[in-house]
């Protein structure tokens, strides 16, 4: 028997897991005197080649659980937008690593998917 609320309960809970793998990736760690927060993204991105594929490819899974989620197309649009000039950015050598660490596509598609979550709450 299916308890009230559990299909809320069970987002809930993906929306939290989502959340600290986005913080994983772009603001887990801070650099000690300063505001300065960085994350897993960028670290990844120091390995050639496989670092970029692996973390825009769990990126990729955070806009894939997006629509399953039921954002709408036009808000996933922008996701893949955020991805893309993320990736874009870290493709540059040196100067995208930094880059990586300004720019977190990972926390503004959270904080996109947290917003069509609040609206559909009742």
């Amino acid at each position: 028997m299916a308890l009230p609320g559990g299909a809320r309960a069970s987002d809930e809970r993906l929306r939290r897991r989502l959340d600290a793998i986005a913080r994983l990736l772009d603001s887990r760690w801070r650099i000690p005197g300063t505001g300065i927060r960085f994350g897993a993204d960028p670290v990844l991105n120091l390995l050639p080649g496989i670092g970029l594929l692996a973390s825009k490819g769990v990126s990729a899974y955070l806009l894939w659980e997006a629509w399953r989620l039921g954002v709408p197309g036009r808000t996933l649009l922008r996701m893949l937008g955020h991805l893309g000039l993320d990736t874009l950015i870290s493709a540059v050598p040196v100067v995208g690593w930094a880059g990586d660490v300004f720019y977190r596509a990972n926390l503004r598609n959270m904080a996109l998917l947290r917003a069509h979550l609040a609206r559909q709450t009742p």
